[in-house]
């Protein structure tokens, strides 16, 4: 990569279903148009001077209106990595993706989505229309979840 890194922050909002494999928070898009009504993991771009927890909070908050409580960052490996920086999404884009569960609120899509879906996390969830870049990063918590 070169030129300046742009760093999205989101996490993989979770929790236990009654019975059967996790459910995973998905968001839908609304813009840009390129990525309308397609599914992403909800976060955004950090803010200077801010660190990656916070800016998953910041967002989360602002976005969906919820807190969560964040545990380990799910890493890339591989062609989907950038060693260090986070999972490559586009040009100069990576992403840091943190596990999260609600501790507060109702997940309401209040800035740039039209709908929130909790999804069990097995292979059906591939049957939605990911933004490209993050379906690399459902497979592996596909492999780490289901």
């Amino acid at each position: 990569m070169t030129g300046p890194i742009t760093t999205v922050v989101a996490a993989a909002v979770l929790r236990q279903a009654a019975h059967g494999p996790p459910e995973l928070l998905m968001a839908r898009r609304t813009r840009p148009e390129a990525m309308r009504r397609l599914w992403e993991f909800p976060g955004g771009k950090l803010e200077p001077g801010e660190n990656a927890r916070d800016g998953v909070h910041r967002e989360l908050a602002e976005e969906l209106g919820i807190q969560v409580a964040l545990g380990e960052e799910i890493c890339a490996s591989g062609e989907n990595g950038v060693p260090g920086l986070g999972w490559r999404l586009s040009g100069t884009a990576v992403m840091r993706l943190f596990q999260g569960e609600l501790i507060e609120g109702v997940p309401w899509p209040l800035q740039d989505h039209d709908r929130l879906d909790w999804a069990p996390v097995n292979p059906q969830l591939l049957d939605h229309p990911w933004i490209p870049a993050d379906r690399p990063i459902v497979e592996e918590l596909l492999r780490r979840y289901a």
